[in-house]
């Protein structure tokens, strides 16, 4: 952990992680449209975690939310019909509530592009 990152913000290998979602987040998003509210925030999120210029706690914050959420192993089983997506939602809006004020109209604006880059609906 370097001397930016805030003690209880060490997430292990936070470049494997990054990896992680960036792999897994259009392929989640693809299976999950429909049935998550949070999935434009959540692409704007992962273009503020990406922005240089976010401080580094919150990109830790950031990156920890979305992996969970693309971590096909959870609290609750995301098959779960009603209540698989819930832990998911409750640690993104936690995290999003944290760091909200570092989302800027330029990351919003990447992840609509983005949507209709990877062609999916934007009914969320």
């Amino acid at each position: 952990m370097d001397e930016e990152t805030p003690r209880g913000f060490g997430l292990g290998d936070a470049e494997a992680q990054e990896e992680m979602v960036r792999d897994g987040i259009w392929a989640k998003l693809r299976r999950t449209v429909g049935s998550i509210d949070f999935a434009r925030e959540a692409v704007a999120a992962w273009y503020c975690a990406r922005d240089p210029a976010t401080p580094t706690r919150v990109k830790a914050i950031l990156i920890g939310a979305l992996a969970y959420f693309i971590l096909p192993t959870d609290v609750i089983p995301d098959v779960i019909l009603g209540l698989g997506f819930t832990d998911d939602a409750a640690v993104f809006w936690a995290a999003w509530k944290a760091v909200s004020g570092h989302i800027k109209a330029e990351h919003r604006a990447q992840a609509d592009t983005a949507f209709d880059r990877e062609n999916i609906d934007k009914i969320c």
